[in-house]
């Protein structure tokens, strides 16, 4: 068995890679040949924090394994972040441990990668300006993710904290070379995009439907909980809605959920799964006017795909830390 850091993952698995290994394990989840137990969540007594249990099966290559993220409120600032866990991976033929993979980062790169890969097949294809909403660790994924599917000429930020969002912006452009302009209001901060991305701790909505303009994808990112939103009723109403499984956007996206319970919309709003739009088996973007919008909850299948990957990296060239546990 293997035990790859958290420098290693950074390295084996660059975003633009990632972008492929999601398209693989999204038609691979709405073809089914997965199980995917629904993610659960475990209070930790008398301590700020939770923890997630995400186990799951991939037929190709053939795994399964499981996910373990402590979920810590923290300072912004903190250097372990607010996620902390690891992927155990395993053989499905034999049912032997294959690795245990640092897990924060790797679910940083994949999640951002699973919004780059719904953004290729959902945004204008001529789309170059992006917001980004929120000025976390997964706001600076997005930008990196955005940039390897579009040719991202302009970037819009906001914060809660405008002078830490300020600070962002300035390290946005520092690392791109792309003009990064700090907002003080939402509105304002997707008022000329082409490409949103929300990607806060937000527990109610921050960007609304009147904020939205024809054209637009949106990429929802930042609530797993069903009963936080990001965005209002009007938004999601107001959208082409994406999901990346059925069964968990029906447990715990709480933008539709809500939209659903208060009867704006039904179930039937979701136009579909992005694997599905990937095999055929759903429409993507009809025209340039649709707005559409892509809520990410973030997948076991998506983890083992990452993690088979990087396993497989480190293997070729002799990464990590190897154990034998039958010593």
């Amino acid at each position: 068995m293997r035990i790859v850091t958290r420098s290693d993952v950074e390295r084996l698995l660059p975003i633009g890679p990632c972008v492929d290994v999601m398209r693989q394990a999204m038609s691979a989840t709405s073809r089914r040949d997965v199980s995917l137990p629904i993610r659960q969540f475990m209070p930790i007594p008398d301590a700020p924090g939770k923890l997630a249990i995400m186990p799951g099966t991939l037929g190709e290559p053939a795994c399964f394994g499981i996910k373990l993220v402590c979920k810590y409120d923290r300072p912004h600032d903190d250097p372990l972040g607010t996620h902390v866990g690891m992927v155990m991976l395993f053989d499905s033929v034999k049912g032997i441990p294959l690795a245990i993979i640092e897990g924060s980062s790797l679910t940083a790169i994949r999640t951002s990668a699973a919004s780059a890969l719904a953004t290729d097949i959902l945004a204008r294809k001529n789309a170059t300006r992006l917001a980004i909403i929120g000025n976390g660790e997964q706001a600076m994924r997005h930008v990196h993710a955005m940039r390897a599917v579009r040719d991202i000429d302009h970037i819009n930020v906001w914060g809660r904290d405008t002078e830490r969002a300020s600070a962002f912006a300035a390290k946005v452009a520092d690392e791109t070379g792309v003009e990064t302009i700090a907002w003080k209001t939402v509105a304002e901060t997707a008022a000329d995009a082409e490409i949103i991305c929300t990607t806060t701790s937000a527990k109610t909505p921050v960007l609304f439907a009147a904020d939205l303009k024809a054209g637009q994808h949106i990429n929802l990112v930042g609530s797993a909980i069903p009963t936080t939103a990001e965005v209002d009723d009007g938004a999601v109403a107001k959208s082409r809605f994406y999901v990346d499984y059925r069964d968990a956007a029906m447990a715990a996206a709480g933008e539709l959920l809500g939209a659903i319970e208060r009867g704006v919309i039904t179930d039937a709003h979701i136009v579909g799964e992005i694997g599905e739009v990937i095999d055929g088996n759903a429409p993507g973007r009809n025209n340039d006017d649709q707005i559409t919008m892509y809520k990410s909850l973030g997948l076991a299948s998506q983890d083992l795909a990452a993690a088979h990957v990087i396993w497989r990296m480190a293997e070729a060239e002799n990464k990590g830390i190897t154990v034998d546990l039958m010593d």
